[in-house]
């Protein structure tokens, strides 16, 4: 029997898809006899954009200085097991198999959400794997009733920056959001906390001071700045000059940032590490150039192609940013819970066209929903059934493919592009 079998029947046994709170992840984890405390040292990130990205860079500076990593994302973009790294690279499907199976055993068809369940999986996974040195923990959502938040004492908590999204679970208010994300704090433990609006950093610095913990600040207690053909950082142990990353955007400098500021006060980055991991950093999906497969074939000749699965108006900003100047064929998916103005009206600042494309097997936005929204807002869009007959029909030109992480999913999958 495959994992999707055991995934599948994992998904049906909770009605709701998200129901925050750990009560549940706490009875499941002591039937599994407590995986969460026999982990190495723990780096536990909460934020609303730039975490996996921040994962990312913390991964290559631990990897470029011979360390072994652990490292739990979500969502994954083509399979499962992307979710779940281990020291010697992604689950095997075999071990997948064995860990989902204790999980189903020793939950017994109790309530449990998806998440959670496969949070259980990760942490159980991990506790067998004895060659890893760090574990990277990823929060899926909000952050003080979020699965990973279990925890007690890692060795730093991570907040990249706050904005408004997933508001039917968080609230609507950029203040009681970044009050959850803070959630992930703890006594004693250093708290690394990217740039934020006015109003998420003070909430952030309340709850800092109410449990205890040492906040170390972006453009206080690290710096960061453009310098030829690279960046310098800054910090109280002194001055870096580092290569731009691999990865593209601007803003990849201040997750960089964040990331060195957290492993150089643990110890864990030195300057030669940092300049090898900056070369060999990858996160998928954003802003990523596609140059093989049958997609970008279609584009041959034609233009260059690009996927970022940004989502929501922070991510759509950093991609407007990296492209200004230019005009690029905008290919959009864009999942139903998400109102399509305000990232149309972002997007629309590089776009010379849009094309609208559906979501196949998720609940999307039809192209003709998406059409609409457009049109109401004085933007001319067309439609297409699927993404390679967008590309196959747009002139010359770049093409940007944007939206859903399920969109840039289907993507890699039909590129070859599997994350590894």
């Amino acid at each position: 029997m495959s994992s999707e079998d055991a995934l599948e029947r994992l998904f049906s046994l909770h009605p709701k898809l998200i129901d925050l709170s750990l009560g549940r992840m706490q009875r499941l984890l002591a039937a599994l006899g407590q995986p969460e405390q026999h982990l190495p040292p723990v780096i536990h990130i909460a934020g609303t954009n730039g975490k996996g990205s921040t994962l990312s860079f913390l991964r290559a500076f631990l990897e470029a200085g011979g360390n072994q990593i652990q490292a739990y994302t979500s969502p994954h973009l083509v399979r499962f097991h992307e979710r779940i790294r281990l020291s010697d690279g992604l689950i095997t499907e075999a071990a997948l198999q064995q860990v989902l199976d204790d999980v189903e055993r020793v939950n017994d068809g109790e309530a449990i959400t998806f998440f959670e369940a496969t949070t259980a999986v990760a942490l159980a996974a991990f506790a067998k794997d004895e060659a890893a040195d760090f574990c990277l923990l990823e929060v899926g959502l909000g952050g003080r009733f979020d699965a990973t938040n279990v925890i007690d004492a890692p060795a730093a908590c991570i907040i990249t920056p706050v904005a408004m999204d997933h508001e039917h679970f968080l609230g609507n208010r950029l203040d009681g959001i970044a009050g959850e994300k803070a959630g992930i704090l703890k006594p004693g433990v250093p708290a690394f906390i990217a740039g934020q609006q006015p109003e998420a950093q003070a909430v952030i610095e309340e709850e800092a001071e109410k449990v205890g913990a040492p906040l170390f600040v972006a453009g206080r207690d690290w710096r960061v700045s453009l310098s030829d053909g690279g960046f310098v950082f800054e910090d109280a142990q002194g001055v870096a000059e580092l290569p731009m990353p691999a990865l593209s955007g601007a803003h990849q400098m201040h997750n960089a940032g964040v990331a060195l500021a957290c492993l150089r006060h643990l110890g864990q980055c030195t300057d030669a590490a940092a300049k090898k991991g900056m070369a060999r950093v990858s996160w998928p999906a954003r802003l990523q150039p596609i140059t093989e497969g049958p997609l970008a074939d279609i584009r041959d000749g034609k233009g260059s192609l690009r996927l970022d699965g940004g989502h929501n108006e922070h991510a759509a900003q950093a991609v407007v940013e990296y492209l200004a100047g230019r005009k690029v064929h905008v290919v959009m998916g864009l999942m139903a819970n998400r109102a399509p103005e305000p990232l149309l009206g972002i997007v629309s600042d590089i776009a010379q066209s849009f094309t609208f494309v559906p979501i196949d097997g998720e609940e999307a936005h039809t192209p003709d929903t998406l059409i609409e929204a457009a049109e109401g807002m004085g933007l001319q869009a067309s439609k297409a059934k699927s993404i390679s007959s967008a590309l196959q029909a747009l002139p010359e030109g770049d093409c940007l493919i944007f939206g859903s992480l399920y969109l840039a999913g289907q993507v890699l999958a039909q590129s070859g592009l599997a994350p590894q």
